[in-house]
């Protein structure tokens, strides 16, 4: 079958899809592949590539690395799918969180190198916004915004605050804040019969105010990194919006850090204007697995290793 672009998006995860052995089945099959991830480790000064394939997962978990390990993981599935398939493209992009960098730098409003770089400063200051302001994150099952709205009002007081930061998909929502007040975020919504709370092994209160340490920080790396326009819409994880200009990029970017990633209103906006088919770019399949719980009968597949690729042929 043959998809229309304008009913193809591509979608771009963010923290945590990434898994010990992510790209080197992509290096070893396809030289462009491998030249990206060295690419990569040359811009670094660090063996990306060898934690990428071979660990420690510790390490690997670290934001500092997940972060730029996600971003050229996708970035070398895009490349590999330009190579063989050059007549797929799609008619709009979207990323979950970090995602959103790597559907930016897909669409060409960047280079890769640019783009890495940022990704990387991403996640140094994310990392140091941790270490400043410890906090937590928590997914909650079985509960609406609506529901989650009101008790992370209730458990946040004016020194510490915990707010919803990722509307996954129904009955799948992240909380993210500071610590006593996700605590009693936590108590409230068991209370209020959710299914599930689940802590979650971070001590970084990501799309929380607890980024404010960064965010002067932030705002001048996305200020200072040379985009244009991109080629293909990109669509907010802020205001679940297209973004069609520079100006548009890096308003999303600079407000993401602290701002709930609308997942959600993005999928279901995008199948209220006809899109069919989702492809997955990069490591995992956690956002095709959100897709088939936001709509059952949406089409959505996952591209990361070669063997992914004949997913692709069947487009």
């Amino acid at each position: 079958m043959t998809i229309e672009s304008d009913k193809l998006v591509f979608l771009f995860p963010g923290q945590g899809s990434q898994a010990v052995g992510m790209g080197q089945e992509l290096a070893r099959d396809y030289p462009s592949a491998a030249e990206l991830f060295s690419r990569a480790d040359e811009l670094l000064g660090m063996k990306l590539s060898g934690l990428m394939w071979s660990g420690p997962e510790e390490a690997l978990n670290d934001t500092l690395n997940t972060q730029p390990a996600l971003f050229v993981h996708s970035l070398a599935v895009m490349r590999v799918l330009a190579d063989q398939y050059p007549g797929l493209k799609p008619g709009c992009l979207a990323g979950h969180s970090l995602g959103e960098l790597s559907a930016m730098a897909a669409a060409g409003a960047c280079t890769f190198e640019d783009g890495l770089q940022l990704v990387r400063k991403r996640g140094e200051l994310m990392k140091h916004a941790g270490e400043i302001s410890p906090g937590g994150m928590a997914a909650v099952l079985g509960l609406d915004i609506p529901a989650l709205d009101a008790i992370c009002a209730q458990a946040s007081n004016e020194g510490e605050i915990v707010q919803v930061a990722n509307d996954n998909c129904p009955g799948q929502v992240v909380i993210s804040g500071a610590k006593p007040a996700l605590e009693r975020a936590l108590g409230l919504v068991k209370e209020a019969g959710a299914k599930r709370a689940l802590p979650l092994a971070v001590s970084i209160a990501s799309h929380s105010p607890l980024m404010s340490s960064v965010q002067e920080d932030f705002t001048a790396a996305v200020d200072a990194a040379p985009f244009v326009a991109p080629a293909i819409p990109v669509i907010s994880n802020v205001t679940a919006r297209p973004m069609v200009t520079v100006d548009d990029l890096r308003a999303d970017l600079k407000a993401q850090l602290g701002s709930r990633v609308r997942w959600t209103e993005s999928i279901n906006g995008l199948l209220a204007e006809g899109v069919t088919t989702f492809i997955e770019i990069g490591s995992g399949s956690v956002l095709t697995g959100l897709l088939r719980r936001i709509d059952r009968e949406a089409n959505g597949i996952a591209i990361g290793k070669p063997t992914d690729l004949e997913l692709a042929a069947a487009l």
